[in-house]
Order: C-alpha cells, then sequence, then structure tokens
C-alpha cells in the first residue's frame, strides 16, 4: 500500500507548482505568430515583467532555460579578455562564471562557500585593489538554489560604489524572482537575468535579460555577442518574430501572461509577504527538528536565507531515504541536493522549494511529510515541528 496515490506535491525548487489558470492558458490550439492577439499581448508581457522586477528599462526575451540568460547577458556586455569578477555562493555562482570564461572572459571567482552570500565588504577590498579599473563586470547570484543563501544587493552596490568602480553589477535573480524582495532600479543594477519556471510559475522554458541604458552602452563593443543573442531586436520590436529571432514560444507565452496577471493581482507587497511567512513555517518546523540529531539549517543566519527555498542538511543516506520516503509514501517531492559535499560522501541535504504557487496548506503538508518520514526511518529530530509551523501560520 502506498498513500501517494492522489495530487502530487512538487515541493522542489524549480520547476515550481503550476497554477491550473497557467496551464488553462496554455491548453490551446497554434495562434497566429505573425499578427493579432499574441503580437498584442507582448508590451503588456513586457511592461508587466519590467514592474515584477522593480523598475527594469529593458527586457529581452528569449527561449532558453536560466543558463542562456546567463550567455545572453554576458554575449551583450562582455568582450574577450574582459576581466569579470564573479561572486560565489554556492553551485550557480560559479557556474555563471564558467559561462563567462567560456565566452573568452577572464575570469576571477570570490567563493564565499556555501553557508552565507556573499561578502560585502570582500567585495570593496577586491574592487579598491584593482585601481586601473580592469574589472568589467561583478556577476552576483542573488538566490543560489543549491544553497539557499541569500545575497545583499543592496550591499553589493554600496560597495561598488563606495569603491568609486564603474563596473556593470549583474545579478541572477533565477531563484528569487518574485519571491524574494528584489528592486532592480533603486538598488542600482545594471543587468538582471530570470527564468520562467520559478516566481513566475510557468513552465520552464523561457528566459529574460532585463538591462538598462548604462549596460547597453557598452552593447556597442562587445564582441561576443551574436545575431540570436542581441537583445536590442528583442527589445520593443515591430514584429513577434523578431522579439525571438524566430518562431515564439506561443504557449508559454500565454502560460506567462496568465501568470504575471495572477502576480499583479496579488500585488507585489503581499506576494513578498506571503513568501516571507510561508518560509518562516518551514524555518519554524527546521528549527525544531535540529534540537536532536544531525538536521541543520545549511544557511545559520536567517537574514542570509532565502524566502523561495530552503537548504537543510543530513547525512548523505538519511537525506537520501527521506527524499524517497516522501515521494513514494507521502507524494511529495523534495529537491535532490547540489553540489555539496565537497568529496565527502557523508555531507548530504535536501532543499524544500516555497516558491511561486504555493499557500499555506501547501508548505504544512510538505512539512507533515518530513515529519512522518523523520519517524518512519528512525532519524532523530526534536518533537513538535508541526506546531511550531502552526503557530506561524495562524499568527496575524
Amino acid at each position: 500500500m502506498t498513500l501517494a496515490h492522489g495530487r502530487e506535491y512538487l515541493a522542489i525548487p524549480g520547476p515550481s507548482v503550476m497554477p491550473d489558470r497557467v496551464l488553462r492558458a496554455m491548453h490551446r490550439a497554434a495562434p497566429n505568430i505573425y499578427t493579432g492577439e499574441l503580437f498584442d499581448m507582448m508590451p503588456g508581457i513586457a511592461g508587466d515583467l519590467k514592474t515584477v522586477a522593480g523598475g527594469a528599462q529593458h527586457v529581452a526575451m528569449y527561449i532558453g532555460n536560466g543558463h542562456a540568460a546567463w550567455e545572453a547577458a554576458l554575449a551583450n556586455v562582455v568582450s574577450r579578455g574582459d576581466r569579470v569578477l564573479s561572486l560565489a555562493s554556492g553551485t550557480f555562482g560559479k557556474g555563471w562564471g564558467a559561462c563567462a570564461e567560456a565566452l573568452g572572459a577572464s575570469v576571477e571567482v570570490l567563493d564565499f562557500g556555501r553557508q552565507q552570500g556573499a561578502d560585502a565588504d570582500a567585495l570593496a577590498a577586491r574592487l579598491a585593489a584593482d585601481k586601473d579599473h580592469q574589472i568589467k563586470a561583478v556577476l552576483v547570484t542573488h538566490v543560489d538554489t543549491s544553497s539557499s543563501a541569500l545575497t545583499d544587493v543592496p550591499g553589493v552596490r554600496a560597495a561598488m560604489d563606495a569603491a568609486g568602480h564603474p563596473a556593470l553589477l549583474m545579478v541572477d535573480c533565477i531563484a528569487s524572482l518574485a519571491c524574494d524582495r528584489f528592486e532592480m532600479a533603486a538598488w542600482g543594477v545594471d543587468v538582471m537575468v530570470a527564468a520562467s519556471q520559478k516566481g513566475l510559475m510557468t513552465p520552464p522554458g523561457m528566459c529574460f535579460v532585463f538591462y538598462n541604458d548604462r549596460a547597453d552602452a557598452l552593447r556597442e563593443a562587445a564582441d561576443c555577442v551574436t545575431s540570436y543573442w542581441d537583445w536590442r531586436p528583442r527589445t520593443d520590436a515591430d514584429q513577434l518574430y523578431l522579439y525571438f529571432f524566430g518562431t515564439a514560444p506561443t504557449h508559454h507565452l500565454y502560460g506567462l501572461r496568465a501568470a504575471l496577471d495572477m502576480i499583479v493581482e496579488e500585488g507585489l507587497q503581499p506576494l513578498y509577504a506571503r513568501h516571507e511567512k510561508l518560509a518562516e513555517m518551514v524555518w519554524a518546523a527546521a528549527d525544531v527538528w535540529s534540537v536532536t540529531g544531525d538536521l541543520a539549517f545549511n544557511i545559520a543566519d536567517r537574514d542570509a536565507r532565502s524566502r523561495a527555498v530552503t537548504t537543510l542538511l543530513l547525512p548523505t543516506d538519511d537525506a537520501a531515504a527521506l527524499r524517497d520516503w516522501t515521494e513514494t509514501k507521502a507524494g511529495v517531492t523534495l529537491g535532490l541536493g547540489i553540489g555539496f559535499g565537497d568529496g565527502d560522501d557523508s555531507v548530504g541535504h535536501f532543499r524544500i522549494g516555497h516558491m511561486g504557487h504555493v499557500n499555506g496548506q501547501m508548505v504544512f503538508g510538505a512539512l507533515g511529510a518530513i515529519d512522518a518520514a523523520l519517524k518512519a526511518l528512525g532519524i532523530a529530530h526534536g518533537p513538535g515541528a508541526l506546531e511550531a509551523a502552526a503557530k506561524v501560520l495562524a499568527a496575524d
């Protein structure tokens, strides 16, 4: 017997839960890709995306995943041989730096480990040493999905300004957009990248590069840009074909329109508050579980934790058994560990996604499945986790 029958819950940090409203919007015949409804939707989609990004000046849309957004952003501003500084707080910070290196940039990684966000003071010291301003861009991962580390982007901007350094500030918001608070214009971000499958609640397959005029000025000299990655024809195009340098992702656009409608209707401030509350439910439960045994937060400092995903540590065998139990016995799929261990096979973890189309009962159900798994598998843990989460949910 299994109790996993029924509607499964994908509690991983992307792709996130697809709202029925988004799925219904996508369930239609193929549209005209040249004129009509779909083309008429594009200015509204672009406008709402820029609003969700916190006042972005421009947005270019691509068919691709987050890695495609990395390359698209870099190609428009970086030339071969340019020096790029990548701030890493997990697997994906290093990944964006590797992407820049593959394009021919000279990449330096400031690695802050996997248990904290990027340190603004360390960045300030490095930029102060770059007296000739050889560094052309600073790459920052707002939330690294592997570690769940949240970097203080305003702090990074302040460090760059204090150093009087002209490098572009480029931020990866693939895991955080429409989950963790982000304000592109107010925070002085020049380029930001995101994707459709997390806080934007749309199936994987679209990615976005937001940029300002300062970044666009570098497009003139960038020698990595190609006709496909060029963001200019994709911005305010007069044909749907030009927005995507070919056939548009028609059904994704219908789904994205529905998802943006949901975000606009909820409002960004209530949306951020909802993600804060759901994250606090997870943290309250994990605080109790960690009183006894080996379970622990990967990010000890709550101010440095993402509101979109939480990474919890367990010995590898226990983490694997727990994920298997929740999926096969309770119908809840948890996130796999990515990039941990550094050769130590005993270091394991699992991740809980609480991003996008998620509410209190969904998170409470995931926590209940984890609590039951800990009991069923005999993994030591503190009692009363669900009561702690319920108190958070019940509080005003």
